[in-house]
């Protein structure tokens, strides 16, 4: 099985990378910027096609490896009739296989979407982690992949495509959102009179410590501080000194997300006047 790319950012390139190392069989590269295909090509070892033919015809299966919202149009735009018995693949956390590959059946094609729950950063580096990485996968050629996956070492789990939008939220919460609540949180050490070097070096130990103790225990088990503890007076005294609009709106957000999880945690508690102070 020759696995071709059509795209070559950071996606392509990690990817390309990680399933040669693993034995698995990657013709090459074509991308709209042909350096960047000649890039691709030579960090995998591999061949730059200069055609979406040539690699299709060279491949079985085939990744489109472009941003999220050019997937379905690429795939469009690739000669159809080449594409029969041919597997296509994309690695959106958001679009199902069936969104991206209409009608892929009439050309006897199957599509498959695996999403690798990692945050692929790096052209070059990211590669070397993705031995680490739970993929998602999701369409015709799922179980195969989960086969494929699960020899060179990845967990999997394979989902159904209706449920591909609330999957990739929880991805997001977990790796996006988490960047806007530490942004938020240097800004508050910076009124203290931080600098942004400073405020990250002293949240370290306490984030990481956190996350550990999480995925040791559950977020449930590991919630902490103010809110847990029903401590009024000590978020009267945090919105007061937080600036209003959105950073108001997220602590709070937040918080009520907290205090639902006090509630039942402690059941005994009353946690009323918490409520209301967050509304």
């Amino acid at each position: 099985m020759k696995i071709g790319f059509i795209g070559a950012g950071k996606v392509g390139f990690s990817l390309g990378k990680y399933f040669a190392e693993g034995g698995l069989k990657v013709s090459g590269y074509f991308s709209r910027s042909e350096s960047s295909a000649r890039e691709a090509a030579a960090f995998t070892g591999t061949k730059i096609f200069k055609s979406t033919e040539k690699l299709i015809l060279e491949s079985d299966v085939v990744f489109l490896t472009v941003p999220d919202d050019e997937i379905k149009s690429t795939y469009l735009s690739l000669p159809m009739e080449q594409l029969r018995e041919k597997k296509i693949c994309h690695c959106s956390g958001a679009l199902s296989a069936e969104e991206a590959f209409p009608n892929i059946a009439e050309y006897d094609a199957k599509g498959t979407s695996v999403h690798p729950l990692f945050p692929i950063s790096s052209k070059t580096e990211s590669y070397k982690e993705l031995g680490n990485a739970f993929f998602c996968i999701e369409g015709e050629c799922a179980e195969e992949w989960r086969i494929i996956l699960s020899g060179i070492g990845n967990p999997t789990r394979i989902i159904s495509g209706d449920v591909k939008s609330c999957y990739h939220a929880a991805c997001s919460v977990a790796s996006n959102l988490v960047c806007g609540l530490m942004k938020e949180s240097i800004e508050l050490l910076e009124q203290c009179g931080f600098s942004e070097k400073e405020a990250l070096t002293s949240l370290e130990p306490l984030v990481m410590s956190n996350i550990r103790r999480i995925f040791s225990v559950g977020p449930m088990a590991a919630l902490t501080g103010p809110v847990e503890r029903n401590d009024v007076s000590t978020i009267k005294k945090h919105i007061a000194c937080i600036n209003g609009g959105n950073d108001s709106d997220i602590y709070r957000a937040v918080s009520k997300k907290l205090t639902e999880m006090a509630k039942e945690r402690h059941p005994q508690a009353d946690y009323t006047e918490m409520e209301k102070l967050l509304r």
